[in-house]
């Protein structure tokens, strides 16, 4: 999931720490769930094999009384398949099962492609953080989808 995340310029790029702590079992007042697209792309997989590699994935916690998307990730190669809907839309369906308000996230402004990929996906903007992300410097803007 790592090496995937670290060839996609446009995901939040994470330490290999905060991967770490995401998967890290313990007390906690939420629940993780990690979605992995696999399948095949023009027959081979990323080592050049003939079998299934990673897609995309997506990271997401519930914290009471919603749920937080925290990453998805879409291999540049696997992009416009319907991946990132497809993985935006079993959150969504996970999400509904529970009795949580709804989903957010942030993302960059500058991040059109995942901008328009929420909005279809029924999120609605609900705000801003001013110079959230660094390198580059820039707003994240916020997203909501209600659940019930």
């Amino acid at each position: 999931m790592i090496a995937l995340e670290r060839a996609t310029p446009n995901a939040a790029h994470w330490t290999e720490e905060q991967y770490r702590a995401f998967f890290s079992t313990g007390e906690r007042e939420w629940r993780e769930v990690v979605l992995v697209a696999e399948g095949r792309l023009d027959g081979a997989s990323a080592e050049g094999r003939s079998g299934d590699t990673r897609l995309g994935f997506l990271a997401a916690r519930r914290v009471d009384p919603e749920w937080e998307l925290e990453n998805i990730v879409v291999a540049a190669s696997a992009c416009r398949m319907g991946i990132g809907k497809r993985l935006l839309g079993a959150l969504l369906a996970e999400a509904a099962k529970t009795n949580n308000a709804a989903v957010f996230l942030e993302v960059r402004e500058s991040n059109v492609a995942a901008r328009a990929l929420y909005g279809k996906a029924g999120f609605r903007e609900s705000g801003r953080r001013k110079s959230y992300y660094k390198d580059p410097l820039e707003d994240a803007i916020l997203y909501r989808s209600d659940l019930h």
